[in-house]
């Protein structure tokens, strides 16, 4: 309706300047009159002027209300500013109509995203994003109160809390997590997501300090490690004691003066020598006992490189081949991608997979179905598994929380660290160490690699 009214008006625009044009030309040449020509003239010229201020009022119109949009600029009226006549009413209906539903929208984003900024600086995590040239886009109150670093403006500027920390953040992946102790009271834990907005390539960290909660395992770690130390000692020095005494008494009671020397009855020789032997007994179980927690505790940083775990497996069935013949235990082996390679120390892995490989064949000596699988599975971006799985008796609740603690075993002949130094080594490797059992059903030992 708008356009249909916009022609007619330029049409009648055009008819009028011809019409002009044409009875002045006529008035001339016909009648040979010279003023009435000359005052049609000046009116077409007017008319051709109305007619360009008409065209260019609707372009100008337009292009306000395109450059509004683009400037997202949405104060503009075109209500007051219409001097065209009432056809252009609707125009400028429906120009403040999508000028307000545009409005409307910005301030439903606005409040959108003020809402989410809200919700950014109270969170407990730290929040850092930044692009490609490494500007700080967004960071929150959280990470300002880690790090502690004045005019956070840069990534760069991480590296004046550490530049090892720095440079282990340029290096991380999409979907990374690290773990880096910065002092004594700062344990960051940060994970890396990417992302694009506005055409550019966007890196989010999120921070946690866990030193907290790395205090409160560290001391329920303690607390458990003091509770085996005292078991311990106390069933090698109580016993100990005990004989030493009686040893005392069998000496006083059974020996006697003579010029010779002393001399001592058989019994009373026989006992000193049975209570010697379980003195000596229970000293080298002491021992074995403190050379088990140095071993705990001594345990070598990884010397990490490009391995097949292939190789690996190949390796602890090469090890492992007599104990399995003797035990009767099979081993299947599953890969994928059947060339997948991990960043490990090969040396320390095969020594989880051996003892974790030899747990599953003691358990499963009772058993008709004596198999352990052994798998490993790439998970893209977030790293390979391998999993030592079993269909034995499986291990109990009460145990499966226990497992993992030091010198703690359900097998009377364990040492109980087995365990504990695997899962220590993973710690080491920046992975972790997991078991999931259903009794009587199956285990499933998992090592994860980032």
């Amino acid at each position: 309706m708008v356009y249909k009214r916009f022609s007619i008006g330029v049409a009648l625009r055009i008819v009028l300047i011809i019409f002009c044009l044409y009875l002045g030309l006529w008035l001339f040449y016909s009648q040979d009159l010279w003023l009435a020509p000359g005052i049609l003239g000046f009116i077409a010229l007017i008319q051709i002027g109305e007619l360009i201020y008409y065209v260019n009022s609707v372009n100008h119109k337009l292009a306000r209300f395109l450059d509004s949009i683009r400037y997202t600029d949405f104060s503009s009226s075109f209500t007051s500013d219409s001097q065209m006549g009432g056809s252009f009413r609707e125009v400028n209906v429906a120009f403040n109509e999508v000028m307000n539903v545009f409005k409307q929208t910005r301030a439903e984003k606005e409040e959108q995203m003020l809402f989410l900024q809200v919700i950014i600086q109270h969170i407990n995590s730290g929040i850092i994003s930044f692009n490609a040239e490494g500007k700080i886009g967004v960071i929150n109150n959280a990470a300002k109160h880690l790090l502690q670093i004045p005019q956070f403006r840069d990534i760069s500027d991480l590296g004046k809390l550490s530049p090892a920390l720095l440079e282990q953040v340029m290096e991380m992946k999409p979907g990374q997590r690290i773990s880096y102790r910065v002092n004594p009271n700062l344990h960051l834990i940060i994970q890396s997501t990417s992302l694009k907005m506005g055409g550019l390539s966007w890196t989010l960290l999120s921070l946690q300090n866990i030193n907290a909660e790395l205090q409160s395992n560290e001391l329920e770690a303690w607390q458990n490690l003091t509770k085996v130390l005292r078991h311990e000692i106390m069933n090698s020095i109580t016993p100990i004691s005990s004989l030493v005494d009686s040893l005392s008494t069998i000496l006083e009671e059974d020996s006697y003066v003579q010029k010779e020397g002393f001399l001592i009855k058989r019994d009373g020789y026989q006992d000193i020598q049975e209570g010697l032997e379980t003195i000596a007994n229970r000293s080298k179980g002491l021992v074995n006992f403190v050379n088990a927690y140095r071993d705990y505790t001594n345990i070598p940083m990884p010397k990490k490189e490009m391995t097949k775990v292939k190789a690996l497996f190949e390796n602890v069935l090469i090890l492992m081949k007599e104990d399995l013949k003797v035990s009767e235990v099979k081993i299947q082996t599953d890969i994928l991608p059947e060339d997948l390679e991990i960043l490990c120390d090969p040396d320390q892995i095969t020594m989880i997979l051996i003892n974790l490989v030899k747990n599953a064949s003691e358990s499963l000596m009772h058993q008709v179905d004596r198999t352990i699988w052994l798998s490993a599975v790439s998970q893209g971006d977030a790293g390979t598994v391998i999993r030592v799985e079993d269909h034995g008796p499986g291990i109990i609740p009460e145990a499966l929380e226990r497992i993992f603690v030091p010198f703690y075993t359900t097998k009377k002949t364990g040492s109980g660290i087995g365990l504990a130094i695997s899962r220590q080594i993973m710690n080491l490797h920046r992975g972790s160490l997991q078991v999931n059992s259903i009794p009587n059903e199956k285990t499933v030992f998992t090592l994860s690699f980032r």
